[in-house]
């Protein structure tokens, strides 16, 4: 009976296994309980959290740190890195040329250099008049030179000074587009007058006409206004300046035409295209530089400013330029020296 189940067991196991299984070991295996394929299942071997969502908010903090630390880390390195090098004190400001312009007594070539004055015009559009004031010629524009500059602007403050020492009118004139804060400037500093609109033709040779309607009066070697003499101007003419500063004399001809008439000295920026016997006192530089006439211009309204100052200071030592005219004088008869009509003096 045991042969026969054996021989049993044995055709069955052929008939299921191939052929190449045939001939091997006929012991059955170990059976696999549930439990064990469980349990050495390899999906099973992988971890998983909890819950994700605590994990997700760790792994935020742990980044929010590490970039806090970062920033920290290149605060303290910019710290560091700012105690290097060296502290800068001074630096450029183009505002401060109109706000605080300098004395003729600071001029120097690099103030000048900066301020762009050394720039001319192309060598095609020169006046052969200018050749004394240029110095070269860069890559077809011409150069002035800034030492004639330098000297020709002293001389030109200096001229300001003794004119506004003299208590003399000083007229600014700057056309262009831009120039009116240094113009309007330089006119304060001096106590002078300013145009930066336009020069209305005929102010000079036809002045009665122009200016009758504005408003003059009559002051002291203090500045101080003098209401007693305001009737005797109805019959003055009108007031002519006593020196005419012109930044751009190309636009402002008919001005410079008026002066000559009227034989009123004039000051003005020449550059290598204008003409310099247009004006008594040139002073060779770029007139198309807005910073170089600011600077110029500052520099002549300090010039007044000086003069000014010197004019005031002689005024309370009781020291003047001129011969102070009493009052009767202007209101006695030319002919007879006693007052019109018998009557006695104005107080």
């Amino acid at each position: 009976m045991i042969i026969r189940r054996t021989c049993r067991q044995l055709l069955a196991l052929s008939q299921r296994a191939p052929v190449s299984s045939r001939f091997q070991s006929t012991l059955p295996e170990t059976p696999v309980t549930p439990v064990q394929a469980v349990q050495t299942s390899p999906k099973d071997e992988i971890t998983r959290p909890e819950n994700p969502l605590l994990e997700m908010v760790q792994a935020q903090a742990g980044a929010n740190t590490s970039a806090q630390q970062e920033i920290a880390a290149e605060e303290s390195h910019r710290k560091n890195f700012s105690k290097l090098g060296t502290t800068v004190r001074t630096f450029y400001d183009p505002e401060n040329v109109i706000r605080n312009p300098p004395k003729p007594s600071q001029i120097s070539l690099e103030m000048l250099l900066a301020a762009q004055t050394h720039l001319g015009h192309s060598t095609s559009r020169w006046n052969p008049q200018n050749s004394r004031y240029i110095f070269g010629i860069r890559e077809g524009v011409h150069i002035i030179s800034l030492d004639v500059t330098a000297a020709y602007l002293r001389r030109a403050a200096k001229v300001v000074e003794e004119v506004a020492a003299r208590g003399g009118l000083i007229l600014f004139a700057g056309t262009r587009k831009g120039q009116k804060r240094a113009v309007v400037k330089a006119a304060e500093l001096a106590k002078g007058y300013h145009i930066f609109e336009r020069w209305i033709p005929g102010s000079l040779t036809n002045g009665e006409q122009i200016l009758g309607h504005c408003e003059t009066k009559v002051v002291n070697a203090l500045d101080e206004e003098l209401p007693d003499f305001k009737a005797d101007l109805a019959d003055r003419p009108s007031l002519k300046p006593d020196l005419v500063i012109c930044l751009n004399p190309l636009e402002n001809v008919v001005l410079l035409h008026e002066c000559g008439l009227n034989n009123v000295p004039t000051i003005g920026i020449i550059d290598t295209d204008a003409d310099p016997t247009r004006v008594t006192y040139p002073i060779p530089a770029n007139d198309d530089s807005l910073r170089a006439t600011c600077l110029i211009a500052g520099i002549l309204g300090r010039a007044g400013e000086a003069g000014q100052a010197r004019r005031l200071k002689m005024a309370q030592e009781g020291r003047t330029t001129y011969q102070p005219i009493k009052a009767e004088v202007l209101h006695l008869d030319p002919f007879t020296g006693q007052p019109p009509g018998g009557e006695g003096q104005k107080k």
